[in-house]
């Protein structure tokens, strides 16, 4: 069951009222604007999970589920007006899927009592439960995702980076500045120099950016990109002949689509993940016969296994075993947005559950606590096989630099807390 919304409609909306419904999940999403192309396989992924928990189980715990899903073309306000037109339709978690809205709703989800799963984006000090108590980023942040990309470049190069010239293109935005103090911190750390490089949205003009790449030769790029940012930026370093080998994207720079339109040029690309990829799960087998087959996909059914797609499924499925576990905390089928962001909080993630689920060794094992809103933080990293267009896997998951992360978070939060207000602490 779902409901789509446009920001066109949200005085429609929100003239009639709440609607009656089981366990409301919404969906902003965007099928529209400079981010479709990566927006699209993320909604479907995470709206199809849905609907095979609906038509196969009849639900969580035998409550269906309503998916609402409202437009904001990636755009900070109409994400925040999709949140205001939903919420009070029972929404029980958003996930944004954006740095800039999430930050927006920050203080209002937790104002307004409802969790906000920002997984693997938004604002990375958000990890620490004891501060920002409705918002959790597991299984791994921002801060996670530069120190996995650097303990990747320490393994490539003998665990020495001293002396090593590493550049830093990013999207201009909260989004991509999230982890240029992290990668400095590490630099510090390991003696690399660190060379910064935004890229204005949407990332279609970036011949400068790379100009510079040329000129002053760096031993390795990290890519902060979303959208078409990506595809150009890959496009670019193959005009300049940049090794392949050593340039990673961050997790949100690792699509089929950020690779497709290089052709060739962009075999041994690499990107950051923290999932598996492909489709060869049995989950896949019901998605194909409950949802697809059954012609109940959220769009043509041509995106399963793709990474965004698969993105979006995790995303729906960490969301439905939250909900599993605030019905077994709470007693009842009938869940509110409290008793969810307390199932968030008490989430638990091992490989008996994801073989379970039919996704034996697609994510990390983790767990939740109050002050631990974002896991364990493991990452890997994925590299593009041009001949086969596939994405491989390519590592282990692997563990972070806690020592320099938490020292960051632990900094972060703390501001926030002063700037707000806020006395930490566990109930």
């Amino acid at each position: 069951m779902k409901l789509r919304l446009t920001t066109l409609a949200l005085g429609a909306v929100m003239a009639a009222g709440p609607v009656m419904a089981d366990l409301v999940f919404p969906s902003l999403s965007y099928r529209t604007g400079a981010y479709a192309a990566n927006g699209i396989p993320f909604a479907d992924g995470y709206e199809d999970y849905f609907t095979l928990l609906n038509e196969r189980d009849g639900g969580i715990g035998g409550v269906p589920v309503k998916v609402i899903e409202c437009e904001t073309g990636y755009n900070t306000e109409k994400g925040v007006e999709c949140y205001e037109a939903t919420k009070g339709e029972g929404a029980l978690v958003y996930q944004p899927l954006s740095t800039g809205i999430t930050y927006q709703l920050i203080p209002k989800a937790t104002a307004d009592g409802i969790p906000v799963h920002s997984m693997g984006y938004g604002r990375t000090s958000a990890k620490n439960g004891e501060v920002f108590r409705n918002i959790f980023n597991y299984p791994a942040n921002y801060w996670d995702g530069a120190s996995v990309a650097i303990k990747h470049l320490l393994e490539q190069n003998g665990g020495d980076l001293s002396g090593k010239k590493i550049a830093l293109v990013y999207h201009n935005s909260a989004y991509g500045k999230e982890p240029i103090r992290t990668l400095e911190e590490l630099g510090k750390k390991h003696g690399y120099e660190l060379m910064l490089l935004p890229v204005d949205h949407p990332g279609q003009e970036q011949k400068s950016q790379w100009l510079q790449v040329r000129r002053e030769r760096p031993d390795n790029v990290i890519m902060w990109g979303w959208g078409v940012m990506n595809s150009v930026a890959i496009q670019e370093a193959v005009n300049i002949r940049f090794p392949m080998e050593n340039f990673i994207g961050i997790w949100w720079s690792g699509s089929e689509n950020d690779v497709l339109p290089a052709g060739a040029g962009a075999d041994g690309y690499k990107a950051l993940t923290f999932h598996n990829l492909g489709d060869d799960y049995p989950l896949y087998d019901d998605l194909k016969q409950y949802v697809v087959d059954a012609g109940k996909a959220a769009g043509a059914g041509d995106q399963l296994g793709t990474a965004l797609y698969n993105r979006g499924l995790y995303a729906a499925m960490l969301a439905a075993e939250a909900a599993k576990t605030a019905q077994e905390i709470h007693g009842t089928k009938d869940i509110t947005p409290a008793m969810m962001r307390d199932g968030m909080e008490a989430l638990v993630i091992d490989e008996a559950k994801m073989e379970a689920l039919g996704l034996p060794n697609f994510g990390p094992e983790f767990s939740v606590s109050c002050e631990n809103h974002g896991g364990d933080g493991r990452g890997a990293v994925a590299q593009w096989d041009a001949e086969a267009g596939q994405w491989n896997m390519i590592t282990d998951y692997i563990d972070t630099d806690q020592e320099v992360i938490g020292a960051l978070i632990e900094e972060d939060s703390s501001a926030y807390a002063s700037e707000n207000n806020i006395t930490p602490g566990c109930d």
